[in-house]
């Protein structure tokens, strides 16, 4: 074990978080902090109150890892590389994340530190501005020790980019917790109390759970409203999410009058899902969305993209179709909220299918034997 693998007689690590994968990572934490790891958190102020790395037993050290650039500022640069003092190994979510740590650790930073970097997603890049995320990704793979893709096209695409060690690991997300179930009685009257809020007493109600963002996918599904509100009784679409893109999803569905609400962030999304009759997800690519791991484990059929890592992660659990294809996503819905049978079968399955995924004590023990495997190298 290299001499700055320990830290207080302990194996020190330090992850790096960037806009994404909080609770992941706070989950994550605080299974390594119980297990003997001294952890530290570096990432934007807000995040500590959002996932209370403290809590777990971490330090939490402020840095905001800024926008993606083609440079690393010296400020952020040297926040890092001060965090990084004295660590055995170095973990950074994201691939801006893992660059803006392989240049804190090359510049007068630890050397012969392992870097391990977790690609958490990203839709392939496009377009002019494409050629900085795909020298992005390019920098971060190949600076990365050992690259852990959440998905299996995330691990193709890094080893096609000149990844040294590439590794599939299905990051857990923790379940909810919180109030113990409630009885059934008390559990319909708020499902119908929750209905009755957003105006769905006598039509179904569809759920979409994301950021307001254009790799959501939510044109798409608006163009699929358009289809829904042609019909006697048009499906409701609640969309829980806030972004940049509000403004322009509300003047269309006001000009086209369209049946989908605008939530903003919700902190109730158990309650959304337990009233809706089916999850939406129209995004332009997904590695392990979030909320179809939620309606998998409540039990709510999810109509989604094929894109991405979805198919792996829900198996035959889900409906999904073509990304860029509105008619049949409308279609898709339509024929779903028309069969009862087939809901049920989707509500069976998608329980039996979350139960096959990792868990979190099963993605700590993964990461720990990385750790293991890089601190005991010579």
């Amino acid at each position: 074990m290299s001499s700055n693998a320990l830290f207080a007689g302990q194996l020190h690590a330090v992850h790096v978080l960037g806009a994404t994968a909080g609770a992941h990572v706070s989950s994550l934490v605080g299974g390594l902090v119980a297990r003997g790891v001294e952890v530290t958190v570096c990432g934007p102020a807000a995040a500590e109150g959002d996932y209370a790395f403290g809590a777990t037993g971490a330090r939490f050290v402020a840095v905001d890892l800024g926008r993606r650039r083609a440079r690393a500022d010296a400020p952020v640069v040297g926040a890092l590389r001060a965090a990084f003092h004295g660590a055995g190994v170095v973990h950074a979510h994201g691939l801006w994340a893992g660059f803006l740590s392989a240049v804190a650790l090359g510049r007068g930073g630890e050397k012969g530190v392992p870097l391990v970097v977790t690609w958490h997603g990203g839709a392939p890049a496009t377009g002019s501005r494409g050629v900085l995320l795909r020298w992005l990704e390019r920098r971060a793979v190949r600076a990365a020790t050992v690259v852990l893709g959440v998905s299996s096209d995330l691990v193709d695409r890094a080893r096609a980019l000149g990844a040294r060690d590439v590794r599939l690991a299905p990051a857990a997300v923790p379940r909810p917790q919180g109030r113990p179930p409630r009885p059934p009685d008390e559990g319909e009257r708020l499902r119908q109390k929750t209905r009755a809020d957003h105006g769905a007493v006598d039509r179904p109600l569809l759920l979409a759970v994301g950021r307001l963002e254009p790799r959501q996918g939510y044109d798409l599904l608006l163009d699929a409203a358009a289809h829904w509100a042609r019909a006697e009784v048009p499906p409701l679409v609640a969309i829980a999410g806030e972004g940049g893109r509000r403004a322009a999803l509300e003047r269309r569905i006001t000009a086209e009058a369209l049946p989908v609400l605008l939530l903003g962030c919700r902190d109730d999304i158990p309650d959304l899902l337990a009233a809706a009759d089916l999850v939406v997800l129209p995004s332009r690519w997904e590695a392990r969305a979030l909320i179809a791991q939620e309606a998998l484990h409540a039990g709510v059929p999810l109509v989604a993209t094929d894109v991405g890592g979805m198919r792996e992660l829900v198996g035959e659990a889900a409906v999904l179709v073509p990304y860029g294809d509105p008619a049949a996503f409308a279609r898709a819905v339509t024929d779903l909220l028309a069969d009862a049978k087939r809901r049920t079968a989707l509500s069976i399955a998608g329980r039996a299918q979350a139960a096959t995924w990792p868990t979190e004590d099963d993605t700590v023990a993964q990461v720990l034997s990385v750790y293991d495997e890089l601190t005991q190298r010579e």
